[in-house]
């Protein structure tokens, strides 16, 4: 046998970054997922906090929940609504009443204001948008802005959510028959309180959130609605009232009359009267409690 002789030859050394580039290809060759450490040795990801917005809080309180939630100034998220690009419909104008939406969101020291409102925002369309809501809306001749607006009456108004469907309807009544809203809740807004006390001379304010002088929904919302809320709006219990009063806590009580409205209306002041301090106000007051609606208030000195 020939024996030929060939000179040694040197095996090819792969640098550090080779290795890892050979490492990986062979790892995903075989299908093997691969987690790369996106963090820096040591440092865990954030863990996001939850911020809750409730149903019913009206826009300053959200702002302030975002403003203390993020750790900001006060006044920056109130700050960010000029420049955030809202995506709301054109009859907001601007102003995100009634569609930063209630929900529980999660936030990190990255969150920006804006960003965080827009979100709020697009999840308000989302749910106005779903079927029932916009199907329901279109069948009483509302747009998604007006199914907002009185989804936030309803809310503000209702004791329990049981309430809904029959304020909804009390509301969906008075409309057909051209009454005045009346309701306690578009006054507190407009003063910018809350209260269950709503004197005579409250009701003569001269403002557009006033439904006991203007007909028709207030102009904007007055609270952020929820789902259930936006739900009943469009979906009212059927029914022929046309007043309710809330006279004490879980026992709203509604009325087609005029005369039964009053009967219920005698009984809380009776309550009241009975519960001391602030002191009952004559049945003849427009309206009881902030969650209520009445007839033309009686006017007087």
């Amino acid at each position: 046998m020939r024996l030929e002789y060939r000179q040694p030859q040197r095996r090819p050394r792969l640098t550090r970054r080779g290795r890892l580039a050979f490492f990986l290809g062979t790892l995903i060759a075989l299908g093997v997922a691969v987690m790369l450490p996106l963090f820096p040795r040591g440092q865990a990801p954030e863990k996001p906090r939850q911020l809750v917005i409730p149903e019913g809080w009206r826009a300053p309180q959200v702002y302030t929940a975002v403003d203390r939630g993020l750790g900001l100034p006060a006044g920056s998220t109130k700050a960010a609504v000029a420049t955030a690009g809202l995506g709301l419909p054109p009859e907001a104008k601007g102003n995100p009443e009634g569609y930063l939406f209630p929900a529980t969101y999660p936030v990190t020291s990255k969150t920006a204001p804006g960003e965080l409102l827009a979100y709020m925002v697009r999840t308000a369309n989302q749910k106005l948008a779903t079927k029932a809501v916009a199907d329901g809306g279109k069948a009483h001749g509302m747009t998604a802005y007006q199914t907002a607006t009185l989804a936030s009456i309803i809310e503000a108004e209702a004791d329990t959510p049981a309430d809904m469907g029959k304020v909804a309807r009390v509301v969906h009544n008075r409309l057909a028959k051209s009454m005045p809203l009346q309701m306690d809740s578009t006054i507190n807004y407009a003063l910018n309180r809350t209260t269950v006390d709503t004197k005579l001379s409250d009701t003569r304010i001269d403002h557009p959130f006033n439904t006991y002088e203007r007909q028709g929904l207030p102009p904007t919302p007055i609270d952020s609605p929820g789902l259930r809320a936006m739900a009943a709006a469009v979906a009212p219990t059927p029914g022929d009232w046309l007043f309710f009063v809330t006279v004490k806590p879980g026992d709203t009580r509604f009325s087609a009359t005029y005369e039964e409205h009053r009967k219920h209306v005698a009984d809380f002041n009776r309550l009241r009267a009975a519960a001391g301090p602030p002191a009952a106000r004559p049945s003849t007051t427009p309206t009881p409690t902030a969650r209520g609606a009445s007839a033309p208030p009686t006017r007087g000195s």
